[in-house]
């Protein structure tokens, strides 16, 4: 589903990706793991179209995006969600979700899919009518994740689901973030917390410095000696 080769990318003149490649099948969900500057924010950036890459090739559905303006990218069915989480906090909670549903046309899929993040977030049902912005930190977080679902898309990248949560609200998050993967969404998630990433993930790339390093099944990587001696200890 999506295909990255040789991506090098930056913001301006200073450079963080280098000859970054990975690849995901459609269902699957992956981890991208790193200490902090090590560039999955970049990454994901250049993937969703709101960074110009420097060189290499991005490809979603066997076509290529690399290059694409945001909208563009997310109305082919990427769509991300990212640790800024730009939420329209004088907007109620439904208008907010109403706005991750601007390019789908149908009132009964926009309502379906409403209905789905209801579900997946029982919180946003009872504050629907809120105002974003009055909304606890993982309330947020929720909202954001639900506002991307509602496009429908086939695939989701998502920044630091668990960053400035709580311990038990990050499980939660997590737990939601593994239902959509067992409803069919293929997800590319950057996280911090490597152990959590691993125990609920298919496979998952180590980004340190702007490079792939260590690639590998998930449950294996849980073993390995790089990983944990640099983030499992």
């Amino acid at each position: 589903m999506l295909e990255v080769k040789n991506l090098e990318s930056g913001y301006g003149h200073l450079q963080v990706l280098w000859r970054v490649s990975l690849s995901i099948s459609k269902g699957e969900f992956v981890s991208l793991v790193g200490p902090n500057g090590a560039g999955k924010t970049t990454l994901l950036k250049t993937i969703a179209g709101l960074l110009q890459p420097f060189g290499g090739e991005i490809a979603f559905e066997e076509k290529p995006i690399g290059g694409l303006p945001a909208w563009e990218v997310a109305k082919r069915g990427l769509s991300a969600i990212l640790e800024e989480l730009h939420l329209f906090g004088q907007m109620s909670v439904r208008d907010n979700l109403l706005m991750g549903a601007y390019f789908v046309k149908a009132s009964a899929e926009v309502g379906r899919s409403m209905d789905f993040v209801f579900q997946l977030f029982p919180v946003l049902k009872d504050r629907q009518h809120q105002l974003a912005g009055t909304l606890s930190g993982g309330e947020r977080k929720m909202l954001a994740i639900g506002r991307g679902m509602m496009s429908g898309p086939s695939m989701l990248l998502i920044d630091e689901p668990s960053s400035g949560l709580s311990p038990k609200l990050s499980v939660s998050v997590f737990d939601a973030l593994q239902q959509l993967g067992k409803a069919g969404t293929t997800i590319l998630m950057a996280e911090q917390n490597v152990h959590l990433s691993l125990s609920i993930t298919n496979r998952c790339y180590v980004l340190e410095r702007g490079r792939i390093v260590v690639q590998g099944i998930s449950a294996d990587l849980l073993h390995d000696p790089h990983l944990k001696e640099a983030y499992l200890v």
